[in-house]
């Protein structure tokens, strides 16, 4: 079989499948890996594995089978040491093992981004069990925000009001975090106008920047983005210039090279570091239809070595989620064409079950306006409906 090149997607996901896609068209190769049968990726690949990515044994196992060109993460619980190893060995892991081994915990991206590069972030402490949890709510004050150091899409984050809700939130960060680490930080709530994620492309001509997008969560996961989000001069300044810092610290041994999704809190002027991914991020489906080239494209473009475009413009657009409501293993759907009517478009992940609040499918849409894109993104998945 001829191809480009070999791509090892660890994690298979919604954000994998639209990035197979990508990478397809470029004539790649792609291994969707994860720890289930069928996920959406695999459902397009070229071939598939499933076993844990916190084996570190099948991990490796899997690198060594396949002899990839690249090594993509797609999520974040992976045995990130052997990562380190199989690049010390001359695989390609993307962007680097050292992003995969900072950004896999919150607590080694938050030093490096407090810490050791000055950047602006919310006070913070980290705590191990619930009195150290108190102690750390003393000294950020209420209300505060606890999040496992390790976890995805929001799951076990909590604001927390009072002390009264302290023990509550510990519970549900502990049952809800991924890995072996009983560990969460508890942050400062920042009061801020809005957020935004700042998808930042680092390539061998340099470093690219999309327009901001805004984004709305609920239970710590995103429900609707939109792009361009608006924002001052001085503010897009600053964050692109926090970003390029953080990116740049990043690529460790590797080429440092793909797309990173890097969250701010905005306020006025002032811009706060809040979290990134070292890949795209769900915020980033909107560049499916904003963007000529989507944060998809863009990701595997830089991975490759192909040119990314010095400037990247948007036109106003807007994603909302399909959320399920309950398990289910036998789902259909219905009220697409009724989504669709007023232009909007509707992806379906192809999700083999669902649960509740999980993401089954995104609308997207475009308009002269980014609130006249909201709103049509919002009714068009309000209504695709879920059959049980």
């Amino acid at each position: 079989m001829a191809y480009t090149a070999k791509i090892l997607l660890l994690g298979s996901g919604e954000l994998g499948r639209e990035f197979v896609i990508s990478a397809k068209r470029l004539g790649a190769c792609v291994v969707a890996c994860d720890s289930y049968a069928d996920a959406p990726a695999m459902q397009i690949a070229d071939s598939c594995e499933v076993f844990s990515m916190l084996d570190g044994a099948a991990l490796r196992a899997a690198v060594h089978r396949h002899r990839p060109d690249y090594v993509v993460p797609e999520i974040e619980a992976i045995r990130t040491e052997v990562l380190a190893e199989i690049e010390a060995e001359g695989f390609n892991v993307v962007p680097s093992a050292r992003a995969t081994q900072l950004t896999m915990n919150r607590d080694a991206i938050r030093d490096l981004a407090a810490q050791e590069l000055g950047l602006v972030t919310s006070r913070y402490r980290y705590a191990k069990n619930l009195d150290e949890v108190r102690a750390s709510a003393e000294f950020t004050g209420f209300p505060c925000v606890i999040k496992p150091v390790m976890s995805s899409s929001g799951k076990g984050q909590s604001t927390v009001r009072d002390a009264a809700t302290l023990e509550q939130a510990w519970d549900y960060a502990v049952a809800n975090m991924r890995g072996d680490r009983n560990r969460v930080i508890v942050e400062q709530f920042i009061d801020f106008d809005y957020e935004i994620t700042l998808l930042t492309v680092r390539h061998a001509g340099g470093i690219t920047f999309c327009p901001p997008i805004g984004h709305r969560q609920e239970r710590g996961d995103y429900r609707e983005s939109w792009q361009p989000a608006p924002m001052s001069e001085k503010a897009l300044a600053d964050a692109q210039e926090m970003a390029a810092k953080v990116v740049e610290a990043l690529k460790g041994n590797g080429r440092g090279y793909g797309l990173f999704g890097v969250e701010f809190f905005v306020k006025g002027d002032e811009v706060i570091f809040s979290e990134l991914s070292p890949r795209p991020h769900d915020t980033g489906m909107v560049t499916s239809v904003s963007q000529n080239l989507s944060e998809f494209d863009l990701h595997t473009r830089a991975i490759m070595g192909l040119p990314i475009p010095a400037e990247l413009r948007a036109r106003p657009a807007a994603s909302a989620v399909i959320l399920a409501d309950r398990e289910g293993d036998q789902i259909s759907y219905s009220g697409l064409a009724d989504a669709m009517a007023d232009g909007a478009d509707i992806r379906i992940f192809g999700k083999p079950t669902t649960r509740p609040y999980r993401r089954m499918g995104v609308a997207l849409a475009t308009a002269g306006d980014i609130d006249t894109a909201r709103q049509k993104a919002v009714a068009a998945a309000g209504n695709v409906q879920l059959h049980y």
